[in-house]
C-alpha cells in the first residue's frame, strides 16, 4: 500500500521539508522492526526554481543570473544535474522503502521512467528511454528523473513536463545535455495536459509498475507530518 499525498503548489523548500519528515519516519520505522507504515507518493507542483544534483559546480555568478530571471536556486542531495521545476509540471515523489518493494535503485530508476512511459502511451505519444536518465519523445526530454536513497529509501523523484512554460529551460542545458531538447505533454498532443489530467494517469501507472495499491493519506497523518515540519522550523530559529 502506498499512501497518496496531493500537495498542490508550493515551494521547493517546503516540499523539501515534508520529504524529509517521511524519509524519519520511514527510518524510525525501520529501526522499530516495523518499516511498513509509510510508504508514501507526495504529488504536486513546484513554484520557480532551478535545481542541482550533488554533483553540480554551478559557479556563483551563474546562479545570480538565473535568480535574476526570478527563479529560486537550490542545490539538493539527489542525482543528476541542472534542470527546473515549476507550475504545470507535475512533481512525483516516492518516499518509499524500496525493500518493500526490490532493494535496486537502478530498478527503482527504470521503473520511474516505465510508468511515464505508460502515461505518454495513454495519450497516443512515444515515449523512449535514451542513453541519459529520464524520459523522451523524439531527441527532447518530457520527464526528468533525480533521485536520492538512505538505506534504500527514497526521496526527490520524477518532474513531468504537463503544460507548463518550457522558455525557462532556455537559460539551461537541462540535465547537462547540450544537444536535446525539452518538451512538454500539451506540445506533443496538441492538447490540455493540465496537472488535474495526467495525476491520475500516473497514479494508475505508477501502481501496475509497482504492483502496488494506493489511496489517499488520512487528514490526521498529512496534519502530523506538516505540525513536525512547522516544529522542526520553530527549533531552528
Amino acid at each position: 500500500m502506498v499512501k497518496i499525498w496531493n500537495l498542490g503548489l508550493m515551494s521547493y523548500d517546503t516540499a523539501l521539508k515534508i520529504q524529509r519528515a517521511i524519509v524519519r519516519k520511514q527510518l524510525e520505522s525501520m529501526m522499530n522492526g516495523k518499516g511498513s507504515d509509510w510508504d508514501t507518493l507526495l504529488l504536486l507542483e513546484h513554484r520557480p526554481v532551478y535545481t542541482v544534483g550533488n554533483r553540480d559546480q554551478t559557479s556563483k555568478e551563474e546562479v545570480q543570473r538565473l535568480t535574476s530571471l526570478g527563479a529560486a536556486f537550490r542545490k539538493t542531495d539527489r542525482g543528476g544535474l541542472i534542470t527546473f521545476h515549476g507550475p504545470g509540471q507535475l512533481i512525483a515523489y516516492p518516499i518509499i522503502n524500496l525493500k518493500h518493494f526490490k532493494p535496486s535503485v537502478k530498478w527503482y530508476v527504470t521503473n520511474l521512467e516505465e510508468t511515464v512511459i505508460n502515461v505518454c502511451s495513454e495519450l497516443g505519444l512515444t515515449g523512449k528511454r535514451s542513453p541519459y536518465t529520464g524520459v523522451w519523445i523524439n531527441d527532447n526530454k518530457v520527464a526528468a528523473i533525480g533521485v536520492h536513497a538512505s538505506r534504500y529509501v527514497t526521496s526527490h523523484g520524477v518532474a513531468i513536463n504537463c503544460d507548463n512554460d518550457l522558455s525557462w529551460f532556455d537559460p539551461i542545458d537541462p540535465c547537462g545535455i547540450e544537444d536535446n531538447g525539452v518538451t512538454s505533454l500539451s506540445k506533443e498532443t496538441g492538447l490540455p495536459c493540465s496537472i488535474e489530467k495526467i495525476t491520475p494517469m500516473f497514479i494508475r501507472s505508477f501502481d501496475k509498475v509497482f504492483d502496488c495499491k494506493s489511496e489517499n493519506l488520512e487528514v490526521d497523518t498529512q496534519t502530523e507530518i506538516i505540525n513536525s515540519v512547522y516544529n522542526k522550523l520553530l527549533d531552528t530559529q
